[in-house]
Parts: C-alpha cells; structure tokens; sequence
C-alpha cells in the first residue's frame, strides 16, 4: 500500500475529505478508470471513498462526463427527495475539490474525481441468486423513471455515436477492406453474418430518425456489477458508474442487460454450444424492469425492447469482430484469439435469441397486462 499511497498522495490533499488518511487499495475490477477505496478516520469513525483516475483516452472531454455526472446525480436526488425518499446510498455523491469543482487536472494533465464510497453494498460480477436478476432491472428500470422527466438533449455524447450501429456497420465495412492485420479471410462466415444482418443493426436508428422512439437518458452500460445490491436486504439500491450516461434509447439500455445477465455462459466462452439465452433469467430481469418503466415507456415501446436485446448483441458481436481484424485496438485481451472468440460467443447468443424472440415478445406482452 506505500507504493500506491506514494502515487496518489499528491492528489489527496485537493479534495475535500474529511478526517485522517489511513489506507488505501486499488480495486481492478473495472477496465477503463483507475479506481482507489480510500479509508479515513473521523474521530473514531471510519469513512470510505472513491478516488479514480479517468481513463482520457476512452473519454477524450473528461469535463463533459463530470458535467452529466453532476447534473444527473443532482436531478435523481431532488427526485428522491421530492417523492419522500431519503437520498442517502441512493445515488453518487461527488466529493469536489477545495476550489469546488468536481474535477481535479493534475500537473501531468490527469484527471481526478471522488464519490462517497456505498458500504454493504455489493456490486456482483454475476447474480448469486435469482432476486439479483429480477433487482438488476428494477434498478435500472428506476434509473431511466428517475430521470424521465431530464431534458435527454441536454447532456453532452461522452462517447460520440456510441450506439450508432448504422455508422458502426460502415466502420466494420472499412475494417474488412482494409484488413490491417491480416485477419479478414480467416472470418468469411463471421463476415458474411454481419452482412446478413445490417437491417437489424439499422432498426433503432432509423426508429429514433423517424421520432417513431424517443431519445432517452440512458445509462449505456447496464451490466450487473454497476448496480450495488444491498448487503443486509439483497435489494437493488444505486446505479453506479455513470461514465456513459448521454442520450440515448432505453431499447440499449434493456437489451445490453438482457446480452450481459441472460447469457448461459460468459462474454467470452469458446465454446459456442454452452451459449444460450437463460429465458428464466430473461423473465426475472424483464419483470423487475418492467415494474418500473410502466406508465412513463409507451405500451409501443415496451413491445419493441427484446428487438433491443438483439440489436445490441449484434452490434457488440461486430464491434468484437472488427477489432479482431483490426489486431486488438479497442479491448484489452488475454490471447490473440480473444476478440474473435468473443465475437462468435455474441453470434451464437444472438442465433438463439432469433430462435426465442417470438416467446421473449410474449413474456413482455404478459407484463404489459
């Protein structure tokens, strides 16, 4: 812990954390931000916080992200307190500097922010039991009604086109003709799937184009792990890194869940005939998500969210695939194959959601009566 104290040390002191310094620990589990638990001592009373170094790589206007940060906590804890909720381990809470921003630049140009650390709370890797799943939706059900009423247009895209799977196709088109690594003709099924499939990955677009779907707050990366749960009552209570909150369709939202917590096996299992869609799992998420966006998502919308499922899946099996050909640019792996396997574990989940839609409709449907 010295050598990591000695790295962060000079940062402490900018922010305004109350009581002594004690400890320090890096926590690995995220794959874009530095994060740090810090422990303090408040005369006698021990305090957690979140220090993190923002990736600026990933996030190239990291004073873009903080402003959605601050204005997004801010309107879920004027709605909480509206609705006769108390707001505490409910939302983030931003600690500013001693100047009060909420963004320290460092001298070598790195940026810093703080939250209040959540304690007994949990933010699992994969649910432990099945109230998690049906928790994970009511909590990110919640997100989106929390913020229902948050002009969408105001926030700024942290990550241009992110979800822009029309011009997501076009980049993956240059990707193949270029071939920069050589790869292309080992993956002519893979290529020719996605070719197969360009209509659905236009579907949301071309919905919000034509106004038919409105722009939403979106959260953008609804795994499991950024929703804490409650130690004591299992109960889903914040929604946590909020990195990618911009506007966006709540049809991703869903659908990204459903890809990451429905899926029989992981992101990146090479064996294909162990990935399906957990339609039990599907039910519980649908439910908890639902419970919550009904009466503000219109009836339409609701019907379209399992198309949602689908196009993501799709369009994050391209992104695999054309970072695969690519030579590993944008994700982290662990061998040279990583991509691709990761990639065809999203085209079989994918295949057999096409075998499922029809029952996964249907489900919906039940929760809409």
């Amino acid at each position: 812990a010295f050598m990591l104290y000695n790295s962060i040390k000079h940062i402490l002191p900018r922010f305004c954390f109350e009581g002594k310094y004690v400890d320090v620990n890096e926590q690995t589990s995220g794959n874009v931000n530095n994060t740090y638990c810090l422990t303090y001592d408040q005369n006698g009373k021990t305090v957690y916080y979140t220090l993190q170094h923002i990736n600026s790589y990933v996030f190239k206007d990291p004073h873009a992200v903080m402003r959605n940060i601050e204005r997004v906590t801010e309107h879920i804890r004027s709605t909480l307190v509206s609705n006769g909720i108390d707001p505490h381990r409910r939302v983030l809470e931003l600690v500013p500097t001693r100047d009060g921003q909420m963004l320290y630049v460092d001298p070598k140009g790195g940026f810093w922010r703080a939250y209040i650390f959540i304690s007994e709370a949990t933010p699992y890797n994969m649910p432990q039991k099945p109230v998690h799943v049906f928790e994970t939706g009511r909590a990110f059900g919640e997100f989106q009604k929390l913020l229902s009423n948050f002009p969408a247009e105001d926030l700024n895209e942290t990550i241009p086109n992110f979800h822009n799977t029309t011009r997501r196709f076009y980049t993956f088109v240059a990707s193949v003709a270029e071939d920069r690594a050589g790869r292309a003709r080992q993956v002519d099924d893979e290529i020719e799937f996605m070719f197969d499939h360009r209509r659905l990955m236009n579907s949301i677009v071309s919905r919000l184009e034509s106004g038919e779907l409105q722009p939403r707050v979106t959260h953008n990366d609804t795994k499991i792990n950024n929703v804490l749960i409650d130690d004591a009552t299992d109960k889903a209570i914040c929604v946590i890194d909020l990195d990618t909150v911009m506007p966006g369709s709540s049809l991703y939202d869903y659908g990204d869940a459903i890809r990451f917590c429905a899926n029989t096996a992981a992101e990146d299992e090479p064996d294909v005939s162990r990935i399906s869609l957990d339609m039990e799992k599907f039910r519980l998420f649908t439910e908890g998500f639902l419970s919550e966006v009904k009466g503000f998502l219109p009836d339409s919308e609701v019907r379209l969210l399992p198309l949602g499922a689908l196009v993501i899946t799709c369009e994050l099996a391209m992104r695999f695939l054309t970072d695969y050909i690519d030579g590993d640019l944008y994700f982290k792996v662990s061998y040279p194959e990583h991509n691709l396997v990761r990639a065809r574990a999203q085209i079989a989940l994918l295949k057999d959601m096409e075998t499922k839609y029809d029952e996964m409709c249907r489900v919906v449907e039940t929760f809409l009566q």
